[in-house]
C-alpha cells in the first residue's frame, strides 16, 4: 500500500479542526484515495457525492433555504441517514458545483457534521475556490509522489531513509553502497514518476512497458480536460503542453513563443500558460532580474521556464529509448532537462512554491542559476548537475563571489556524494528530497502603550 505524507495531514485535520477542508491539486495524484482512506478511519459513517459521476446531485444546491434544507436534501440523494457527530460528508469533483463553496459556510455554521472537498485545478478558476470568508475552510495542495514517498512506495527501508536524512543534516558522506544503490532509485523514478496509479501499476509489474502505458493514458486526460475546460483555447493550450519537453530540452529551456507562431506575442498567449498553471499540469520557473530577497520583487512574468507536474510523464512525453538510458550508469549522458524538472517537482512539494512561483536567474553578464529559493532569510542559488562536469558552474562562481548579492552559500545537487567546496555544498541528487522549506516562526509583538493609552 502506497502511503503519503499527507494522509496524516488530512486525519488530523479531520479529526481537530472544525472547519471545512478543501483538498485541491491536479488530476491523478491520489486526492480521492486519500481522502476516502482518512475518512474512513476517523468516521463510522461517510456520505460520498462526486460531481462528475453523479451530475444530478447539483441541483441539490438550487434555490436552498437554509442549511438544514441541504442536510435534508443530502440524506435523501445519498440515502444515508446522517448521525450528528458520526458523519463525514465528502464532496468530490467540487469544480463541477461551484454552489457547493459557497454553501460550505452554512454547513460549517450548522455544525452538526464533518466535511471535506476535492477539486481539480483543471479548468477552475482560483478566485472562486478561495471566495469562502476565513474561518470556514482550509485548502490543501496535493503533488505526486516526492522521492522520499517514492522511495518508501517500492521498498527502501525506513532505516536507510533516516541515515540519509542524517547524513543531508550533518553534510557527511554516505556509505558508497548505499550511495550508488540510491542514484538507481533516483532514475528508476525519472522514469516512473510520482502518479499513484502509475507507482502502483510498477509495484504489482515490475513492466516499464505497463508503466508507460498508464502515463500515457494520464496525458489523454489532461488533453481530454483541456478540450472540455477551455472550449476556446484548447488548441492553443494543447499546443503549449506538448511542447515542453522540447522547450526544455532545447539549450537555455526558457519557453519561446515562436516555436508557437513566428508572430506570437505574450499577452495573446498568457491566459493558456495560466490555466496550464492553475491546473497543476505545468509549473512555471520565472526569471528574476536580481539574487535578492524578496524574489518576488524582480520577477519577469513573460520570461519563464515551463515544465511538467511530475518528471515520469516528461519522460513518457519523450518516448523513446529513455527509459533505457536513464537506468543505465552511463554518467556521459545530460539528461540536464529530467534532472532539472524532477527538482522543480521537489521544490513546489516541500514548500518552495511562493506566491505560486518558482525562480531562476538569468542575466548576460553572470549567466545562469537553474533555480533561486528564499531559505533562512537569504537567497539560496540551487544548480542541478546530471553529468560528470558537476563543478564547472561559471553562473554560480560568478553570483557566489559579487558582494553586492552578499549570498552565503549555495547547493549543487548531482550524481556524487556529499561534500563542501567554500561555500558551495554537493549534495548527491536524491537529497533533494530532505530540503524542505523553513516555516517562519511565530512572531508576538505587543505595541507600547506607555503614555499614549486611553483610560
Amino acid at each position: 500500500m502506497i502511503t503519503r505524507k499527507v494522509d496524516e495531514l488530512i486525519r488530523h485535520f479531520i479529526l481537530n479542526d472544525r472547519r471545512a477542508l478543501l483538498v485541491t491539486g491536479a488530476r491523478q495524484v491520489g486526492k480521492t484515495y486519500a481522502i476516502r482512506k482518512a475518512s474512513k478511519e476517523c468516521f463510522e459513517n461517510v456520505v460520498e457525492i462526486n460531481f462528475i459521476e453523479q451530475p444530478d446531485a447539483i441541483a441539490l444546491f438550487s434555490e436552498l433555504k437554509g442549511a438544514k434544507d441541504l442536510l435534508l436534501r443530502i440524506s435523501a440523494f445519498s440515502k444515508k441517514t446522517l448521525i450528528p457527530g458520526k458523519t463525514l460528508i465528502f464532496f468530490d469533483e467540487v469544480q463541477e458545483c461551484k454552489e457547493m463553496v459557497t454553501a460550505i459556510k452554512f454547513l460549517v455554521d450548522e455544525g452538526s457534521y464533518k466535511y471535506v472537498m476535492s477539486g481539480s485545478l483543471l479548468g477552475v478558476e482560483l478566485k472562486d475556490l478561495r471566495s469562502v470568508p476565513v474561518g470556514y475552510m482550509e485548502e490543501m495542495e496535493m503533488y505526486p509522489l516526492d522521492l522520499q514517498e517514492f522511495f518508501k512506495a517500492i521498498g527502501i527501508g525506513s532505516d536507510v531513509i533516516g541515515h540519509l536524512r542524517k547524513s543531508f543534516e550533518e553534510r557527511r558522506p554516505v556509505d558508497d553502497f548505499i550511495h550508488r544503490r540510491m542514484l538507481e532509485a533516483v532514475r528508476l523514478y525519472l522514469i516512473i514518476g510520482g502518479m499513484p496509479a502509475v507507482v502502483q501499476k510498477y509495484i504489482e509489474t515490475n513492466n516499464l512497458r505497463r508503466v508507460y502505458e498508464e502515463q500515457r493514458g494520464i496525458i489523454h486526460t489532461y488533453k481530454r480536460d483541456i478540450a472540455k475546460y477551455e472550449l476556446n483555447k484548447k488548441l492553443q493550450i494543447e499546443e503549449i503542453y506538448e511542447l515542453i519537453p522540447s522547450e526544455l530540452n532545447a539549450k537555455n529551456k526558457r519557453f519561446i513563443l515562436k516555436e508557437l507562431n513566428e508572430k506570437a506575442r505574450f499577452s495573446k498567449y498568457e491566459e493558456s500558460f495560466l490555466w496550464l498553471k492553475d491546473a497543476g499540469v505545468a509549473i512555471p520557473v520565472y526569471n528574476i532580474e536580481e539574487p535578492r530577497v524578496p524574489l518576488l520583487l524582480s520577477k519577469q512574468r513573460n520570461l519563464f521556464k515551463l515544465f511538467l507536474n511530475d518528471v515520469g510523464l516528461l519522460a513518457a512525453m519523450y518516448g523513446g529509448n529513455i527509459q533505457t538510458r536513464l537506468l543505465s550508469q552511463d554518467t556521459n549522458i545530460n539528461f540536464g532537462s529530467v534532472y532539472e524538472n524532477l527538482v522543480a517537482q521537489e521544490l513546489c512539494a516541500h514548500g518552495f512554491y511562493q506566491q505560486h512561483s518558482l525562480y531562476y536567474f538569468n542575466s548576460k553578464k553572470q549567466g545562469e542559476l537553474d533555480f533561486v529559493v528564499e531559505y533562512d532569510n537569504n537567497v539560496l542559488p540551487i544548480e542541478v548537475k546530471s553529468g560528470k562536469d558537476y563543478e564547472r558552474h561559471n553562473a554560480l562562481s560568478n553570483v557566489m563571489a559579487n558582494v553586492e548579492y552578499d549570498v552565503p552559500q549555495a547547493y549543487v545537487f548531482c550524481q556524487e556524494n556529499i561534500h563542501t567546496k567554500e561555500k558551495i555544498i554537493y549534495y548527491p541528487i536524491y537529497m533533494i528530497t530532505f530540503f524542505e522549506n523553513i516555516q517562519a516562526e511565530e512572531k508576538v509583538y505587543r505595541f507600547d502603550l506607555a503614555g499614549i493609552g486611553g483610560k
